[in-house]
């Protein structure tokens, strides 16, 4: 009896050393799975965060998409007095978004033609796409430096080059220096200077508008 005694008193050891350990257990279980809820709750509200972000960098990116298209295009309208259109086509690849340059008009017939600048109308285009885009990015302020804005506009356009360069001026809060031999830009600034060169030694004098 006394041997019998002795073993219950052995495996109740061994039970309540077991039960602590399935108590013990079944607390960092517990601990672990409301960890887990916490952390999935996380990862919920991350890709809420993620898709937001992404939702509002696509907006952005398609508001200044179609802020420079309609900048442009109205460069293009201006200046050469048609229904030339600006267009921006985006593409996504591993490396990141890419953008294409194009140019649309019926020229005058009833099929709208797709083409890219520099095959649209020569190089003139390509100098006004490039001078209004510039402009579109300083978003109506700053100093625009030019050298020879429209050097391949043809002399009938460019005193509408020389018109729209004065018109935004007065419109935006920025001041554009440029060094031009197109007459029609020269006289259409605030002020203008002429560089000549007598026996080697550079002279600057102050041209008077007419």
């Amino acid at each position: 009896m006394e041997e019998l005694g002795q073993t219950i008193s052995r495996l109740e050891q061994i039970y309540y050393r077991r039960k602590g350990q399935r108590d013990q257990l079944e607390g960092t279980l517990k601990q672990d799975k409301e960890s887990l809820k916490k952390i999935v709750g996380k990862k919920e509200l991350l890709a809420e965060v993620k898709k937001l972000l992404e939702m509002t960098a696509q907006y952005a990116r398609e508001q200044t998409k179609g802020d420079m298209e309609y900048q442009v295009t109205q460069a293009l309208q201006y200046v050469f007095e048609n229904d030339l259109r600006f267009v921006i086509e985006l593409e996504d690849y591993a490396s990141g978004p890419q953008a294409e340059f194009y140019v649309e008009s019926k020229y005058g017939g009833q099929e709208l033609v797709k083409t890219r600048p520099q095959d649209a109308r020569g190089g003139g285009v390509v100098d006004v796409i490039s001078l209004a885009l510039r402009i579109a990015m300083m978003q109506g302020h700053g100093v625009l430096i030019l050298d020879e804005p429209a050097k391949q506009v043809s002399e009938e356009f460019a005193p509408n080059v020389a018109n729209f360069l004065s018109y935004l001026t007065g419109q935006g809060d920025f001041q554009v220096i440029m060094v031009s031999h197109n007459q029609h830009l020269a006289q259409a600034a605030g002020k203008s200077y002429m560089v000549s060169i007598d026996h080697g030694i550079s002279k600057v004098s102050e041209v008077t508008p007419l």
